[in-house]
């Protein structure tokens, strides 16, 4: 108790004396800028107001040094007026290894920015898309060259979202060692095939390869010491994570790091082996349908994936690139964000939402895909999945505001890491008052008005629920009668995200 209270007062004492500080520069000076306002009430979680900034008090026990580091860092995310300006960049590093390459055969890497003192990791696995033959792949290296070529990347790199080191846009992960590993393999992350030949239209698959040698090199940066691993990713990242995450895990233990907890967060990776709304010939990814796509790129890739998954469905490992096919084979704890109208895959099921106003088959294909997306998260004990058409989110700075039954992410993820506390201390029952199982019930796209905006294509313009719904060929009259009530009554509802 003794060191909790002398925690606690030099805690409040780096405060005080930071706001001391602040209040003699800003005496007379202009005011800092006003946050965003808040969501709609009938969203707002009502736990967040009663949120702290975590510390990693394991510090305290080990090292008060460390600790201090953590509470001089915390003083000066508060005061940005602080004497000691942070460096909230994270910086490039190349791998050591440098048979494991990008598509081109230059150099893999990751950004890196460290927190001293603290025992928390997040590695993060950008998307993407992919390529899947020698003709797409050649022309995505002329025009996307960035994600299959290490030579033009920049030197630093800031984070967002969750890997943001702001407090106020990060709240509970804000102070953890942040890993960006640019994607650079067109494979979602599951190639195992070097260059073979110096041939312009030779290229590398070696995504796996690449998760494998980062963690390897950050052991010696402090990661050995790391007492939470979050492998995270968005979209072709998503995905990533859950082909990688037990792989992640197992390399680890291999290694004899069996200490380090690894957990996955897998964004915008779960997708539908569902039947497009119209079949086209598959020339490209947008064309391809999903399973079309897998089957070939599988091959061209010498992709791996996860060991059970693969003995269960040996010959069709393909079916291990969908979410709800692999995750029962996952071993990991993996938290699962998913939009129930996701547009990139609304893209490859042939859905367009640009031009004329949605007809009613590809309404009712709308609303089925989120039924069918519904059905498939049912079973995941830790998940978020609001309904609305989007894409990619935890990297995005209005990931904080979108809300599922008054829930943000950040607090569910929060939840998340606490009941997986718990349970490491033998604590099976989950936190009171903190869900982390959270889905949408409403029917139809943007239904839930904490959704990120929707903007018209073509004139750039913001649309309200009504407008987008009616663009999307939503009819007013029928479906107030399908519920009972008055259009006006209805239209009301909609636009108060009732």
């Amino acid at each position: 108790m003794t060191a909790v209270r002398l925690v606690s007062s030099v805690v409040l004492l780096v405060l005080m004396q930071s706001g001391v500080f602040c209040a003699r520069r800003f005496r007379g000076g202009r005011n800092p800028q006003p946050r965003r306002a808040p969501p709609s009430p009938a969203y707002r979680d009502r736990a967040d107001t009663t949120e702290s900034f975590p510390l990693d008090f394991t510090a305290v026990e080990e090292n008060m040094d460390n600790f201090m580091t953590q509470v001089k860092n915390l003083a000066q995310s508060l005061y940005p007026c602080s004497a000691q300006k942070l460096d909230y960049d994270m910086k490039l590093h190349l791998l050591e290894n440098t048979s494991v390459t990008c598509n081109d055969g230059s150099p893999s890497g990751y950004y890196l920015k460290e927190s001293r003192g603290s025992r928390r990791w997040l590695i993060f696995l950008e998307g993407g898309w992919y390529c899947f033959n020698k003709e797409n792949c050649d022309t995505r290296y002329e025009t996307m060259r960035r994600l299959m070529s290490s030579s033009k990347w920049p030197q630093t790199k800031t984070g967002t979202g969750i890997l943001s080191p702001l407090p106020e846009e990060n709240p509970h992960w804000w102070n953890a060692n942040m890993v960006f590993i640019p994607y650079c393999s067109s494979d979602v992350w599951s190639g195992a095939s070097p260059k073979t030949d110096q041939s312009k239209h030779s290229y590398a698959f070696m995504g796996s390869l690449i998760i494998q040698e980062v963690v390897k090199d950050l052991l010696s940066k402090g990661l050995d010491n790391a007492k939470v691993l979050l492998l995270a990713g968005s979209s072709a990242g998503g995905t990533g994570v859950l082909l990688n995450v037990d792989r992640v895990a197992d390399l680890l233990e291999g290694l004899g790091h069996t200490a380090i907890q690894v957990r996955g967060l897998s964004d915008s990776g779960w997708f539908l082996d569902n039947k497009q709304y119209h079949c086209t010939d598959c020339v490209d990814n947008v064309s391809c349908s999903p399973t079309e796509t897998i089957r070939r790129g599988i091959k061209y890739w010498g992709s791996v994936v996860p060991e059970e998954c693969r003995l269960t469905h040996e010959g069709e490992e393909w079916n291990c690139f969908f979410g709800y096919r692999v995750f029962p084979s996952i071993k990991s704890p993996v938290f699962v964000v998913q939009w129930l109208f996701d547009e990139a895959q609304l893209t490859v099921d042939n859905i367009q939402l640009t031009g004329q106003p949605v007809q009613e088959g590809q309404w009712r294909y709308i609303q089925n895909l989120g039924i069918e997306l519904r059905n498939t998260l049912k079973d995941v004990p830790a998940m978020f999945a609001p309904a609305c058409l989007s894409h990619e989110v935890i990297t995005r700075n209005y990931w904080i505001d979108v809300q599922v039954k008054g829930t943000s992410l950040p607090r569910a993820l929060h939840c998340w890491d606490r009941s997986l506390h718990d349970s490491n201390r033998n604590n099976k029952a989950p936190p009171k008052g903190c869900p982390m199982h959270l889905i949408d019930s409403c029917p139809w796209p943007h239904c839930n008005p904490t959704c990120p905006t929707i903007r018209d294509q073509f004139t750039g313009q913001e649309m309200n629920v009504i407008q987008f719904l009616m663009h999307m060929g939503f009819d007013v009259q029928k479906m107030a009668q399908q519920q009972g009530m008055d259009p006006a009554k209805l239209l009301g509802m909609l636009s108060s995200g009732s």
